[in-house]
């Protein structure tokens, strides 16, 4: 069974590379016999020299496309892998570009490239929409089984049934009926397990059980699992050991994720000025209030600083004095606002927060001192997130939404503290150029989500 698996995804995986190569080979057509040969005098080359070009352009795309998960047929939703495969293509071609100007010393014509990224995108949507349906052929939905406690389930409900190719959830058992009676339903169901918000005594044991007999299991984890996850494997003579340490980071990866916030905020802040001023100047005749909205927010250590922002809201926003989050279809988001907001300019101001060392490019987003309180009433552990300083960008704004619930983003964070590495904050800063093109990104809490809810 096993091994009848893996071929399936060796066949899904053959078949998002053969994507890649085969826009590889649209790309050395464009620069064999339009670039080379018409457009490009300062360099001669033959076959090596060509096979060189284009085995560039094929690393560049495969990273782009890996690190932005473009090869994740099945995992990611259809139109998420060709998004992801879209916004590769434009950021391979835009280097590619300035490439060929490098090599002729000018601005080149960009026309073959245009032409050429056109005919990608069409056949990544047609490649895309063959691959997945490979996939829904050879994997079809997988039946599980909800064992869930108290908390209720209609949120997991509708993430599972948002995803009706891949899973479907056709039983829900409640884990007050006994290990035993479990243990037999999940026999005889044959089923993967779903094992959501139950007490973590039962949970251990079901995941034992399921362990050995070999039945899958999709865990939601709980904070402690993620700070476990976090830890070093040590052995003690013949006995592990799982060190979980106080957190901080070594003095070179201070450096070093300090002189990229550096660097990248000064030269964001050089390039996006002409968008500094358009938006100022918007939001000025609009309604003749503030261009900017201070707000003082906290970072690590709880450390309270004022946060910047080009203001999306009314001038009486918060008019009674009292301190709330953003709601989905907000009346008080003005309409340059909701603009701005969509399109992350918004954010912009706080690129001199990151100047001044309040904040980080990556790091847990900052929140007001009458939110964290109002949160850590019912999830003491918010706290934990500010083991770090505060940033623009974070592990829980490229793998969650704004409206996601305070608990698991809580979890996203911590999962990018336990498991901090230099490269993770380049990555974390790459995807988030991907996410500033997808809205729901930015989209309000429902109203009855401004509270703590934890598992």
């Amino acid at each position: 069974m096993r091994t009848n698996e893996s071929g399936k995804r060796l066949l899904i995986l053959a078949l998002s590379f053969l994507g890649i190569l085969m826009i590889t080979g649209m790309y050395a057509y464009t620069w064999i016999f339009v670039y080379h040969r018409r457009v490009i005098w300062n360099i001669k080359l033959y076959f090596w020299g060509h096979l060189l070009m284009v085995f560039i352009y094929f690393i560049l795309l495969f990273f782009f496309v890996s690190t932005y998960g473009g090869m994740r047929i099945g995992y990611l939703k259809p139109m998420d892998v060709f998004f992801s495969q879209v916004f590769s293509l434009l950021c391979v071609n835009i280097v590619t570009y300035l490439q060929f100007s490098i090599i002729e010393v000018k601005l080149v014509r960009a026309n073959g490239l245009i032409w050429m990224t056109a005919a990608q995108i069409v056949f990544a949507g047609f490649w895309t929409w063959l691959c997945n349906l490979v996939y829904r052929k050879v994997f079809p939905p997988r039946d599980l089984l909800l064992i869930h406690g108290e908390r209720p389930i209609e949120s997991i409900l509708q993430k599972f049934a948002s995803r009706p190719d891949k899973y479907r959830i056709s039983q829900c058992l409640h884990v007050n009926g006994g290990q035993k009676e479990m243990e037999k339903a999940i026999l005889e169901s044959g089923k993967a397990v779903v094992l959501w918000d139950i007490p973590t005594a039962d949970r251990n044991e079901l995941l034992k059980f399921c362990y050995s007999h070999s039945i899958r299991v999709y865990m939601m984890p709980k904070i402690t699992d993620v700070l476990i996850k976090g830890s070093d494997q040590l052995h003690l003579f013949d006995t592990p050991i799982l060190l979980s340490r106080e957190y901080s980071l070594r003095m070179e990866q201070r450096i070093a994720k300090r002189a990229i916030d550096l660097f990248c905020s000064l030269v964001l802040i050089i390039l996006s000025s002409p968008v500094w001023l358009v938006t100022a100047i918007a939001i000025k005749l609009y309604d003749g209030g503030p261009v900017l909205y201070r707000q003082i927010r906290c970072t690590i250590g709880g450390r309270e600083f004022e946060i910047m922002k080009f203001r999306s809201m009314r001038v009486d926003a918060e008019k009674d004095g009292v301190a709330r989050l953003a709601t989905k279809n907000d009346s008080r988001i003005t309409p340059i606002g909701k603009f701005i907001r969509a399109v992350r300019i918004d954010e912009l101001p706080q690129l001199f927060n990151i100047l001044k060392g309040d904040m980080s490019f990556i790091g847990p987003r900052p929140e007001r001192p009458e939110i964290i309180a109002q949160y850590m009433e019912d999830m003491p552990e918010f706290a934990l997130r500010m083991k770090v300083k505060a940033g623009l960008a974070g592990y829980a704004q490229v793998y969650g939404k704004y409206n996601t619930t305070p608990y698991d983003k809580l979890k996203l964070d911590l999962s990018y503290i336990e498991n901090y590495t230099l490269w993770l904050d380049i990555k974390l800063m790459l995807l988030t150029l991907k996410i500033l093109f997808k809205p729901e990104s930015t989209e309000g809490i429902e109203e009855n989500q401004t509270t703590a809810k934890k598992e």
